[in-house]
């Protein structure tokens, strides 16, 4: 699966549940081990692992595999693990004093949103934390 439609997939689920302050970035030049990290924020930690759940049932469905979960006992950062891509899942508590922005803030992923009729709309820019 391409990377951008990979990223795309996984932002539409954290969209679906309602995650907030989606970013994602392009850190392929910062490590061999993968291409992109999204963070996203859930309210609760019920929230964070129904991001999570969605995640994995989103790139279960397109036949992508998933290469670990960690963090769902504890439901404050989940960390699902697509091989290419690092999803981090938080509370904005942990969100902020982890900063992971600063750690992997590279350069930031614009990305096209596909519309109804299945062509792109115009690239947007990720939702930014307030």
């Amino acid at each position: 699966m391409d990377i951008r439609a990979k990223q795309r997939a996984v932002v539409e689920a954290l969209e679906d549940i309602k995650g907030r302050d989606i970013v994602v970035f392009n850190v392929a030049r910062q490590t061999a081990y993968f291409e992109r990290v999204v963070i996203a924020s859930g309210d609760s930690s019920r929230q964070v692992n129904a991001l999570a759940a969605s995640v994995e049932e989103k790139m279960k469905a397109l036949g992508a595999k998933i290469a670990g979960v960690e963090g769902r006992r504890n439901g404050e950062w989940v960390l699902v693990d697509l091989g290419d891509i690092v999803v981090h899942i938080m509370h904005p508590a942990v969100r902020s004093h982890y900063n992971l922005e600063e750690l992997w803030g590279g350069k930031e992923v614009k990305l096209k949103r596909a519309n109804a009729k299945g062509a792109h709309a115009k690239a947007s820019r990720p939702r930014r934390r307030q």
